[in-house]
C-alpha cells in the first residue's frame, strides 16, 4: 500500500493521457495556447507500465484524463489493458463529451464503468462562449448515447462562474434529474494565467447550494465516496448533487489521490508543485520495473498536508488544467 507522511492511503490516481483538447475552456486554458511536442508525452505503452505499478502498489481505482483523453488515437485499446489489470476496481474517465455520440458504448465495452462529463451550461451560445471552440449540441447527445450504454455511474461537472453561468443552477439540477444522472459544482481551481481575474467569478458551493434550496429540499447523502464531493440527494430522485469545494471547504486531510501528467510527471498535489518524473525512469531504465516502483513509493513522502489556494494573490501555479490532467 502506499502512504504518505500524513498517514493517508493512496489508492487512486488520475492519469493524463494528453494535454490537448478539442475545447478551450475560459476557466482551464489560455486564449492562445501551446501544446507538448509528441515525444514530450508518455506514449500508450509507458502509461499501461505505470498504471500497472500502482495497482500492485494498492491503487484500486483510476480515471483517465487529459486535456480531452478521447482525442488520444489508440486511447480504447489502452483503457481495456488498464481495465484488465488484475487487482484493480475501478476504471473511470472525465471527458468534455464531445466524442462520447461516437464512443461510448466502446468505453462501456473496453471496460470504463463510470464517466465524468462536463457541462457548464445548457445554452448553446453560452456554451460556445465558455468553452471559445465547443458545441452544445453533440455533447448533449454524447450524454444521451452515454446514458443508454449502461455505465455504472455517469457524473455531469459544473463550474460556475458569477455573471457568466450562474443564471443556470437550477436549470442544470433539473436536466441531471432528467437524465437519472449526478451533477458535481466545482469551485474554480487557481491553475494557470488565464488572462482574468478568478476571484471577481469565484461562487463558493455554499451560494449554489442557497440557490438550490429556493428549489428542492437537499438531504445529505449516506453514501458518500471518498473522493471530495460532498453529496446530497433530492426525495423521490436518484441522482446525486455533489459539490467540489478546494476553497471554501477544504478536504486535503482525505486525499487519498495523486496525479500522472501527460508528460510523466507524479503531481503529489493538484496545489502544489511537488512532483517525481517518471517518464526520465521509464526512458532511461525501461526494462527495470523495480525502479518505478520504488520511485512510487519514495515519492509518497513529498505529498504535502494541504493546498493553499488563495484567489486573492498572483498565479500561485503556472500550469494549467489541461497539462495537469482535469
Amino acid at each position: 500500500m502506499l502512504i504518505d507522511a500524513f498517514q493517508r492511503t493512496i489508492s487512486y490516481l488520475r492519469i493524463s493521457v494528453t494535454d490537448r483538447c478539442d475545447f478551450r475552456c475560459t476557466y482551464c486554458m489560455a486564449d492562445r495556447m501551446q501544446f507538448l511536442p509528441r515525444h514530450d508525452i508518455l506514449s500508450l505503452e509507458e502509461i499501461e507500465r505505470i498504471a500497472r505499478a500502482f495497482v500492485s502498489l494498492g491503487v484500486r481505482k483510476i480515471r483517465i484524463t487529459g486535456g480531452e483523453p478521447l482525442v488520444r488515437q489508440g486511447v480504447i485499446p489502452l483503457l481495456g489493458q488498464i481495465a484488465r489489470l488484475p487487482g484493480l476496481d475501478t476504471l473511470a474517465l472525465t471527458t468534455n463529451g464531445s466524442q462520447l455520440a461516437q464512443q461510448a458504448v466502446a468505453l462501456r465495452d473496453a471496460g470504463v464503468r463510470e464517466l465524468n462529463i462536463s457541462l457548464d451550461s445548457l445554452r448553446a451560445d453560452r456554451f460556445h462562449a465558455m468553452t471559445r471552440t465547443g458545441e452544445l449540441a453533440p455533447v448533449l447527445q454524447g450524454i444521451d448515447a452515454a446514458c443508454r450504454a449502461g455505465f455504472g455511474r455517469i457524473r455531469l461537472n459544473s463550474v460556475i462562474l458569477k455573471g457568466q453561468n450562474d443564471d443556470e443552477i437550477a436549470d442544470l439540477v433539473a436536466f441531471a434529474l432528467e437524465q437519472g444522472v449526478d451533477i458535481a459544482f466545482i469551485e474554480e481551481m487557481p491553475l494557470g494565467d488565464i488572462g482574468r481575474d478568478r476571484q471577481a467569478a469565484f461562487l463558493p458551493s455554499h451560494a449554489i447550494r442557497q440557490t438550490l434550496e429556493q428549489h428542492w429540499e437537499l438531504i445529505p447523502a449516506t453514501d458518500q465516496t471518498g473522493g471530495p464531493a460532498r453529496y446530497y440527494r433530492i426525495a423521490g430522485h436518484r441522482s446525486r448533487i455533489g459539490f467540489i469545494s478546494p476553497h471554501s471547504e477544504n478536504f486535503c486531510s482525505q486525499c487519498n489521490r495523486v496525479r500522472v501528467t501527460a508528460q510523466g510527471r507524479l503531481l503529489l498535489c493538484l496545489g502544489n508543485e511537488h512532483s517525481v518524473d517518471l517518464k526520465s525512469i521509464l526512458r532511461d531504465a525501461p526494462a527495470a520495473p523495480d525502479a518505478l516502483e520504488q520511485a512510487i513509493r519514495s515519492a509518497m513522502a513529498l505529498k504535502p498536508e494541504r493546498h493553499h489556494f488563495n484567489l486573492a494573490e498572483p498565479v500561485q501555479i503556472l500550469r494549467f488544467m489541461n497539462s495537469t490532467g482535469g
